[in-house]
Order: structure tokens, then sequence, then C-alpha cells
């Protein structure tokens, strides 16, 4: 859990610190927005490939090769002294991360019984996306009161705790011996079904998400300082989801996925329809962030139970598509952005997302009235 917390603030650190490092190092905004789209665009090329490479490799030593490589990187970040050394620190703790998601799942499930690894992949989740609402905050403002590059430095501590206590304690197996290495239940159209509503939602999410901020003081009419408080509500909003889906996954692991995927696309569709109203505004973000990190969770939950092989490649290819899926949508959202306002970045978004349910409600149905 503290690792998941770490990666994704070091992930996501740079956006709260756009200003400080384009002051310090001397170059644009845009040019350091690309130290987020940089390392998106690798987790999402990255994952397949190095999972394959490390197959055969016992988890305990990828895990802690990994930690390393984080710890590393953010300290080799924190001392750049130019724009280019920072953004390879950047790319290589992307790489590290491309692989912990792929590795994570089926090291911490296989800790525990089958019957509760929808709990554990909750925990995980929950850890995750503290770093948006926790995180990510604490470290803009470490960074406003000192230097970013003290922000920038903090994952390699965190990092550390974690790769000790991986290195000390984490048994050392073969790791197709691990108990779980392979899904409980093989599907491989379930597989299939499940990675194409996950790229979808993704791509649906971020092509409204990723101009938020220009929907509501457009369209909403807020304020700065009450755009940057509603961000932390829709961060709250995406921990509450989490945490009430993982309690649920395990009893509901089919329903809980259409679940969170309907609920995002009827957030964004109501942004789009209702958003020039406050109060609905308000209502419809929550429901989106609500949504947004259940999908994701919920995603990695079905390949640990419908792999139709190793759970570690499954794990890796739905996190790389998933990945294309959000540079996809920011993309998409880019294109539509000069064409109409920023409510068609919504609407299109928002149809996406029902495409993704669509799939997966088409394909119950057909399974459902196979003989």
């Amino acid at each position: 859990m503290l690792a998941a917390f770490t990666f994704n603030t070091a992930e996501n650190l740079p956006i709260g610190l756009l200003e400080l490092i384009s002051e310090s190092l001397r170059v644009s905004v845009s040019s350091v927005g690309l130290l987020v789209t940089g390392y998106g665009v690798t987790v999402a090329a990255a994952s397949l490939p190095l999972a394959h490479v490390t197959r055969a490799v016992p988890r305990r030593h990828v895990l802690t090769g990994l930690l390393a490589a984080l710890v590393v990187s953010s300290l080799v970040a924190a001392l750049a002294a130019s724009y280019w050394l920072l953004l390879a620190a950047r790319l290589l703790t992307a790489l590290a991360q491309a692989l912990f998601w792929a590795v994570m799942g089926p090291v911490a499930v296989g800790l525990f019984a089958p019957g509760i690894r929808g709990r554990v992949v909750g925990a995980l989740s929950v850890a995750g996306s503290l770093a948006l609402v926790l995180g990510v905050p604490a470290g803009t403002w470490l960074g406003q009161q000192s230097d970013w590059r003290v922000s920038i430095a903090m994952p390699a501590a965190l990092g550390l705790i974690s790769l000790v206590t991986i290195a000390v304690l984490l048994p050392t197996s073969r790791p197709e011996e691990a108990p779980g290495a392979y899904a409980t239940s093989p599907d491989a159209r379930r597989f299939g079904t499940v990675l194409a509503a996950g790229t979808l939602s993704a791509a649906g999410a971020f092509t409204g998400y990723t101009y938020i901020v220009k929907f509501l003081g457009d369209v909403s009419g807020f304020s700065p300082s009450t755009v940057s408080a509603l961000l932390v509500a829709f961060g709250v909003a995406c921990l509450a989801g989490v945490s009430i889906t993982g309690a649920l996954l395990d009893r509901f692991p089919h329903s809980a996925l259409t679940t969170a995927v309907a609920t995002q696309a009827v957030g964004m569709l109501g942004l789009y329809a209702a958003g020039a109203d406050r109060v609905a505004a308000v209502v419809f973000l929550v429901l989106m962030g609500g949504a947004i990190g259940p999908v994701f969770m919920t995603t990695q939950n079905a390949m640990l139970h419908c792999a139709p092989g190793r759970t570690d490649i499954a794990l890796a290819a739905n996190s790389g598509l998933y990945n294309a899926g959000i540079a996809a949508g920011a993309a998409l959202g880019g294109l539509i952005l000069p064409l109409a306002d920023v409510r068609g970045t919504f609407l299109t978004g928002g149809l996406l997302t029902v495409g993704a349910c669509a799939v997966l409600l088409g394909v119950r149905a057909s399974t459902r009235h196979q003989p």
C-alpha cells in the first residue's frame, strides 16, 4: 500500500509544481507538463514488454529492484540541474511503475485466501487514490514552502521504507508457483471484454476530465479558489468510491465494474447537460469522481479472476491499455476543444463511456442466453 501510494504520488507531483519547476529550470510550463504526459505514455508502452521480460524472475527480486529504481530516480530528479536530466529521471520512474502495477496485484492477493482477493485489491487501490487526495497536495504545499526539489525527493524516502520491508519480509518463490499467478476462473472472452471496456472508459473519462478546470470556470462559473476546492472534493469522492467498491468487490465482482462505468457515464453526461447549474455541476462532478477510481480497480480485480494465462501479464496488458486510453482521451479532448466549447469534451467522453457500458452489458446478455 505504501509503495502504491508512493508511485502514484511521484507520477502526479509535477502537476502541483508546474510553475515552480518552470521558473527554476527556465523552461515553459507546457514543457514541464510533458513530465506527466511522457510518464503516462511510457507506462502505457512499457507495461506488457517489461512483464514478459521479467516473467521468470522471483517477485521479491523484481519488487525490490523496482523500488530501488524509484528511490534512485527520485533523487536524480531532485538533483537535476537541467530539464532533460529531470525528464530522463521521470521516465525511469515511469518504467518502474509500469511493471510495478503488473507484479503488485498477484503478489499481494497471493498472500491471502482467494475469497478476500477483492478486499486486497481494494486496499491497494485506496492507497493509490490517497496519493491524489493527500500525497500530491502535501507535496505541492511542501514545494511552495521550501523548494520543488524537496517535494520531488520525498518519494525516495517512502520508497526506501517499502524496499526494505519487502526485501526482508516477502517470501522468495518462483513466479509461476505463487498462489496468485493464475486466475481463479480463466475466461478469454471476459478478459477481452474487460480490456475493451476499461480502455474505452479511460478514454471517455480523460476526454473530459483533462479540461475539468476550464469547464468549471467557463460553464459552471466557479471562481478559481472554488475550483481548487472542487478538485479536492473530486479526489475525496474518488477515494470514497474506491473504498466502498473495494468492500463489495468479492460479493459482486461482475456488477461492480458495470456499475462504476455506468456511474461515470451519468456523471459526464450530467455535466454536459446541466453543468451550467452550480448545484447540478457539483452533484455530477462527485458522481464522476466516485466512479473513475473504481473503474480501474474493478478491471484489475477482473484480471485476477478471468486472465487466460499468467495474471501478471494480464494486469500489465490492462494497465498499459488503460494508460493508452488516458493518453488518447486527453488528445481527443484537445482536438474537440477548438471545434466546440468545453461541454463538447464531456459529451464525447460520456458517449465513449456509454459505449464501454454497452460492451459489458452486451457480453453479459449474450452469455446469459447461451445454452
